[in-house]
């Protein structure tokens, strides 16, 4: 067992991290972190850190670049501070959709960030929600991946709303809109999507499921711009459903869309706290954001202490 707990953070999601502090009882050491005039990034850690057990809170959304160098230049102050182990809870890892050479002469830059962060000295990964499973072998070093299905599960069985099926914008999410289904003891459809012409964007989508009549839930686990779950959406819209909500775990929501989503059939959409809203999202009224704050402060304290993390799965 390692004697001491320590929690950082960087700037990418203060108020996350503040909060999984709070669950954890552990107040986030103090550390410098600002750019030069030069645009270069300069860390240094204020709290001795020699022989601790350290947790680097740093999701690594916009600016993605900004926050993933900052992050790797965190493990190295904390490596050469002589820390024994180095963690890096990383909710939303950037460029997870870059997981597979499907073009010629294109990166896998997934599997290159892992590099990185293996080489800085990192120890340890958390993560939530990877884009692709497969990213976990992308580390020679133990990755803790975490959930959100039990967190978006527990909300909605406290809304109470009747005849749910549980959609799949793409068969890509299936396993992951499943198990959702399975939580709620309710039915499961997926969403289609086929080229109709010679034209790249002439596309129709078909629902495979059972869904006329129902409420539905969109479940995946990154909204960017919005227009795939839109175009789902609006195909539910034919099937006489009686409504349509949406849910994932990163709401990236870049470009225009919070209108997208505003001007769509969606009721709701639910996001959870994985990467910090624009003021923007904020103040929309179809955007509600849930806390995994104590998931991941479960899940340090379990990891510090070394004992299993399947107390989050059930």
């Amino acid at each position: 067992m390692y004697s001491k707990l320590k929690l950082i953070t960087g700037n990418s999601n203060r108020a996350l991290a503040e909060e999984v502090a709070r669950y954890a009882g552990v107040p986030l050491a103090d550390i410098d972190l600002f750019k030069f005039s030069n645009d270069e990034s300069f860390v240094k850690i204020n709290d001795n850190v020699r022989g601790a057990d350290v947790f680097i809170i740093q999701p690594t959304n916009r600016p993605v670049n900004d926050n993933l160098m900052d992050l790797l230049i965190m493990i190295d102050a904390l490596k050469r501070a002589s820390a024994q182990r180095i963690n890096c809870v990383i909710p939303y890892y950037a460029y997870a959709r870059s997981d597979k050479k499907d073009q010629p002469r294109v990166p896998i830059t997934a599997k290159l960030v892992a590099d990185l962060l293996t080489v800085a000295g990192a120890n340890r990964i958390i993560a939530v929600d990877f884009h692709a499973e497969q990213i976990q072998g992308f580390f020679n070093i133990p990755v803790d991946h975490l959930y959100s299905v039990p967190t978006f599960a527990r909300y909605f069985q406290s809304m109470d709303i009747q005849d749910i099926v549980v959609v799949s914008p793409d068969s890509g999410g299936a396993n992951r809109a499943r198990a959702l289904a399975k939580r709620l003891n309710c039915g499961f459809a997926i969403g289609d999507k086929r080229r109709t012409g010679n034209d790249d964007k002439s596309e129709l989508f078909n629902i495979i499921g059972d869904v006329c009549g129902k409420s539905t839930i969109l479940f995946d686990d990154i909204i960017d711009t919005g227009g795939s779950l839109i175009k789902v959406a609006n195909a539910l819209q034919q099937y006489d459903v009686k409504r349509i909500f949406a849910a994932c775990t990163h709401g990236v929501l870049s470009g225009h869309a919070v209108q997208n989503i505003m001007e769509s059939p969606i009721e709701k959409l639910f996001v959870t706290n994985t990467i910090p809203l624009s003021e923007e999202a904020v103040q929309c009224p179809k955007i509600v954001q849930l806390s995994i704050a104590e998931m991941l402060a479960i899940a340090i304290k379990k990891i510090h202490i070394e004992e299993s993390l399947s107390i989050l799965f059930r």
